[in-house]
């Protein structure tokens, strides 16, 4: 056999470009033993050996059922079972959960923060009502002092003419 036809054809069939007829060239090949093979087919050589061997172990186990040439590919028919794709199932139960958790905790962060603010508001209106009674507050300290002060030098103009009227005595 030609080798370099068969290393031409294995180069095909790595690249996916050949036929069907030419595949069964390369496993016929393969299925022969050769001493003096290439080293370029000895690489690809187990490969088709597996190949032999799983078809030799299908055909001892009767696992290929013939199919009539006039008769559509034979299709095996499985009864579906509810509960086939379980996981499925439990990956959106989970994902539902999570999601129902998460929008659980977003609403408790919301409601914190809209209480904290609210109690931001009301510590700043009850910061602000104090700031005006303290304001109230001394204005009404500065007015009583005021006073003071006019009776203060009411009395200092007493004392002068008590000094003055005592002085020419």
């Amino acid at each position: 056999m030609d080798y370099n036809h068969i290393i031409a054809l294995l180069d095909r069939y790595w690249e996916g470009e050949t036929t069907l007829e030419e595949e069964a060239l390369l496993r016929r090949f393969f299925s022969e033993s050769h001493p003096d093979m290439p080293e370029p087919l000895q690489e690809a050589a187990p490969l088709f050996g597996f190949f032999r061997e799983e078809m030799e172990r299908e055909e001892a186990l009767g696992e290929k059922l013939p199919v009539p040439a006039e008769a559509g590919p034979v299709t095996k028919v499985v009864p579906l079972s509810p509960f086939r794709h379980w996981m499925k199932y439990a990956a959106v139960l989970l994902m539902a959960v999570g999601m129902g958790y998460a929008m659980k905790q977003f609403r408790q962060t919301a409601t914190k923060a809209r209480i904290a603010e609210v109690q931001q508001k009301k510590m700043e209106e009850e910061t602000r009502m104090a700031y005006l009674e303290t304001k109230k507050a001394l204005q009404l300290l500065a007015k009583n002092l005021n006073k003071g002060t006019e009776k203060m030098q009411k009395l200092s103009y007493f004392n002068e003419a008590t000094g003055i009227i005592a002085g020419t005595n």
